[in-house]
């Protein structure tokens, strides 16, 4: 598999992130999902991957600079075809080096508190995050779950 910056142009990753959008709305309050869209992932503070299995998108994952020490990792999706084969925790690890090579000093996080979102609770735990309260503007909210790691 080969991680690559993405510039979200192409049909494949305009399709995943449509996916996730489309199931962030199933499963949380539309008041609780912070999900970005593609315009708002286009932003200069926003860097995103794609990871590729051949001609094949597998997964992508996002990181936004909230400031030069603090990052927030957005947009983490593995295509229906990859899951459960380590996609979501090679993007993560490729995540955390950029960050750390960036500067950074702390990652944070939004993820669900649903059942749905267990596995990426648990993944997340796996990488070190604890859970903390909200950052960056965000704020208490039940269906929220907020973690957080140094690098």
């Amino acid at each position: 598999m080969q991680i690559r910056i993405d510039d979200l142009t192409g049909p494949e990753i305009q399709e995943l992130l449509t996916e996730h959008l489309r199931w962030m709305y199933r499963v949380s309050p539309p008041e609780s999902v912070h999900a970005l869209d593609l315009e708002k992932l286009r932003r200069p503070e926003i860097t995103f991957w794609t990871v590729w299995n051949g001609p094949n998108l597998a997964g992508c994952a996002a990181l936004k600079r909230l400031n030069a020490e603090h990052g927030e990792v957005k947009s983490m999706r593995t295509a229906d075809a990859y899951q459960r084969q380590g996609v979501a925790a090679y993007l993560l690890g490729h995540l955390i080096d950029e960050a750390r090579r960036m500067g950074l000093r702390r990652l944070s996080l939004e993820t669900g508190s649903q059942p749905y979102f267990e596995p990426a609770r648990r993944l997340y735990e796996r990488f070190s995050f604890q859970y903390c309260r909200p950052f960056e503007g965000y704020v208490e909210d039940p269906s929220s779950v907020f973690m957080t790691r140094e690098l």
